[in-house]
């Protein structure tokens, strides 16, 4: 089998510019990849595999699952065994990152339909560092930084199509820590801002959340008991 690395995302920066007649929301974001990775093996065959310590937090059946919609979307099929390193519903980007590593298996380029199954599938297709467009189709590569960074990942879900629909309940709010989208998941689910006080506390910053949550991160290391210290890693392509 061929196993190819699919590496977290962290949402630096997040910025909502607009909300096309359908109801999806426009950004302006700034992405960098992460030395945090799930692993995607691929075989002949045609199943789907879950291992690794994220594996109960996977949401949704096979059929809702960004691997197989990957699949369907390069017209392949495998067998394939995940392994869950990245947790689910924190804001890193791991459905979207193992749906990127298939494509990259297949040998699929086309951002706009990866953003077409998931609007961070087009990041994760290209990796590094990046600012991100539109619904997350226009992927504009900028130039590597390496950075460490500290996460927090409280043992909370955030669902992003409910994190965004709070945004819109809220009115639009513009975050005041460079995430728009902040306001919106502390109004959802209140318990977060307990995990972010703990990491200002340990680290002397402010945390930001990552995406639409529930990660918290800091810049530079600051290890300690329920933290994890993280580097960025340059374009995926060169994982697979």
């Amino acid at each position: 089998m061929d196993a190819i690395l699919a590496p977290a995302k962290l949402t630096v920066s997040l910025r909502i510019t607009g909300i096309r007649d359908d109801g999806h929301h426009l950004i302006d974001a700034e992405m960098v990849s992460l030395d945090l990775y799930d692993t995607v093996e691929l075989g002949e065959g045609d199943s789907l595999e879950v291992v690794g310590p994220n594996r109960a937090q996977l949401l949704g059946g096979e059929q809702d699952n960004l691997v197989r919609r990957a699949l369907e979307l390069c017209g392949r099929t495998a067998k394939v065994r995940l392994d869950k390193q990245i947790p689910a519903g924190a804001g890193l980007g791991g459905g979207s990152a193992d749906a990127a590593a298939v494509l990259r298996w297949a040998g699929y380029t086309d951002l706009n339909g990866a953003a077409g199954i998931g609007a961070d599938v087009a990041f994760c297709l290209h990796g590094g560092r990046a600012r991100v467009t539109g619904m997350g189709e226009i992927v504009e590569p900028l130039p590597f930084v390496e950075r460490s960074v500290t996460l927090l990942i409280p043992p909370v879900h955030c669902a992003t199509a409910e994190v965004y629909a709070a945004w819109d309940r809220l009115g639009g709010p513009v975050g005041d820590n460079g995430n728009d989208l902040e306001p919106a998941a502390l109004a959802l689910a209140p318990g977060l801002a307990r995990w972010r006080d703990q990491l200002g506390d340990s680290s002397g910053q402010r945390p930001r959340l990552a995406g639409s949550g529930s990660t918290w991160w800091v810049d530079g290391e600051h290890p300690g008991e329920g933290l994890l210290v993280a580097r960025t890693v340059p374009s995926a392509r060169h994982l697979g």
